[in-house]
Formats: C-alpha cells, sequence, structure tokens
C-alpha cells in the first residue's frame, strides 16, 4: 500500500485491475444536525473520499442516524456524532459500541477528555488546548488579546489555501472551525482506507489510536492522544479577525503537547 502512496494516481488507476485489491464500499453513520457547519465539512470529506477513492475501486456514503434509532444500527466502520456531551458519553459507554470508533466532531468540553474512554476521538480541540494556546499568546504578548481557532478562511500554509478554496467552491461558504472537525473527521476515516485498505469498525478503532498519520493542513501529520484529543496546531487570531499566530509558540517545551492534557493520569 506504500506504493500507492509513492505513485499516487498513475497506479492508482490500476491497482484494482491488478488484483490487488476488490472494489469496496465504506458507510460511514452519523448522529447530528443536517445543516450547519459540521454537516458541510462532513459532505466535503465525504466528496474527496469519493473523488480520490475513484481511483481505487472505493465508494463512500454517508448514512444519517437519528438518535433513536441508533440501537438498531449496525456500525460497519465508524460513528461520526455531532451531539451534546450527555449522548455523547452514553453512547461511547455504550457495550455495543465498544469495539466502533466514535468521533466527536464539536464539543470542546474537557470532560470528554477526562473520561479517557478507549473508543472515543476528539477532532475539535478542548477548552484546555485553546486556553493553553491563549496563556502561551498572553506571555509572550500581554497587551494584545486574541482567541484560539482551530481554523481560519483565510490560513493558507499546508495547503490550508486549496482546502479553504475547494470548500467555499463546493459548499458555498467559507470555511470555520466547526467545517474543519466535520472534513477532518470524516477524511481521516477514508484514508486510513486508503492506506491499510481495510475498513471494519474494530481494525480502524486500533488504526486510529495506533498508526493514524493524517494531514489536516494544519502541518505535522495529526494522530490522537491517549485521552482521545487530536494534536493540531491552533490559530490565534485578533479581534479584527487577523490571523495573529499559531500555536504552540516558539519556547514553550513541548511542541504540540504543550496544548492540553495529553495522558489519561
Amino acid at each position: 500500500m506504500n506504493h500507492v502512496k509513492k505513485y499516487g494516481i498513475v497506479l492508482a488507476f490500476v491497482w484494482p485491475q491488478l488484483g490487488f485489491a476488490e472494489e469496496i464500499d465504506v458507510t460511514m453513520h452519523y448522529v447530528g444536525p443536517t445543516e450547519g457547519q459540521v454537516w458541510l465539512g462532513v459532505q466535503q470529506g465525504i466528496e474527496e473520499a469519493n473523488l480520490q477513492g475513484g481511483f481505487l475501486g472505493q465508494k463512500y456514503q454517508l448514512e444519517v442516524v437519528e438518535p433513536e434509532a441508533l440501537e438498531t444500527t449496525d456500525i460497519e466502520t465508524v460513528l461520526l456524532l455531532a451531539t451534546d456531551d450527555e449522548f455523547t458519553m452514553k453512547v461511547a459507554q455504550t457495550d455495543e459500541y465498544a469495539a466502533v470508533p466514535i468521533i466527536n466532531l464539536n464539543s470542546t468540553s474537557d470532560k470528554l477528555r477526562e473520561a479517557c474512554l478507549p473508543n472515543l476521538f476528539h477532532v475539535t480541540p478542548s477548552e484546555q488546548m485553546r486556553a493553553d494556546a491563549l496563556a502561551q499568546w498572553q506571555e509572550k504578548n500581554p497587551d494584545k488579546p486574541a482567541k484560539a481557532q482551530s481554523w481560519h478562511q483565510d490560513f493558507v500554509k499546508f495547503a490550508a489555501r486549496q482546502l479553504n478554496s475547494r470548500f467555499e467552491k463546493n459548499q458555498g461558504e467559507e470555511m470555520s472551525d466547526d467545517a474543519w472537525a466535520g472534513w477532518a473527521g470524516t477524511k481521516m476515516i477514508a484514508d486510513s482506507v486508503v492506506q491499510t485498505m481495510q475498513y471494519d469498525a474494530a481494525f480502524m478503532l486500533n488504526h486510529l489510536k495506533t498508526d493514524l498519520v493524517f494531514d489536516g493542513q494544519k502541518g505535522d501529520n495529526a494522530n490522537f492522544r491517549e485521552n482521545g484529543q487530536l494534536r493540531q496546531i491552533l490559530l490565534l487570531v485578533d479581534n479584527d479577525n487577523k490571523i495573529l499566530a499559531e500555536a504552540p509558540l516558539r519556547g514553550f517545551k513541548g511542541g504540540l503537547d504543550s496544548l492540553g492534557k495529553v495522558t489519561c493520569k
């Protein structure tokens, strides 16, 4: 599979024909609103997954599940949640989903991270991560107010410009924090299928915990901490909505792990 990544589309065209992999259909299940930025981000992720997967004989679809129907739904690969904290915690603690990766797309709650549930992953940054990013900024710039964001429509580094352009063209809106989380949570699953050619839920759960290498267009390949939080840079933005800097700032020990809690201890 490393050869697919190395040679990209050229080999992707012939990969299925050479008999290295059968055509597969991957269904991602989603509970949450079907409007708004998280939803648009998920849609963007599915569109890009199908564009990439088309060369490999892979098809991706999203099945929206109503909360009351979840207990009768068979989750084959992943469950994406854009719900309140209580519902997220309840689902992640249900024995039926113990071997299913559950991805939190919208909640910043530190309590969800502190629960350290082995099947629960958090794409959006925690409250503590944002607070730590602000603390770093204020230590170096005490007279300059800022806010911490996980995304910005004017971010251009690490191919972020291209992602912002694709999103605005396809979805008709600028990409926000919530949209990035929806896109990333969906796209990292599709990228993992491309890399491993497997999509069983139990396999995907282990892969996300131990082997994920995801390019979220934010610099550094992202992976998950012990507490399920996705490592990532944050953007510091001023009151005029201009990007000031990227956190972690230089000079602070720990790199990405200087933002938020790292372990379950």
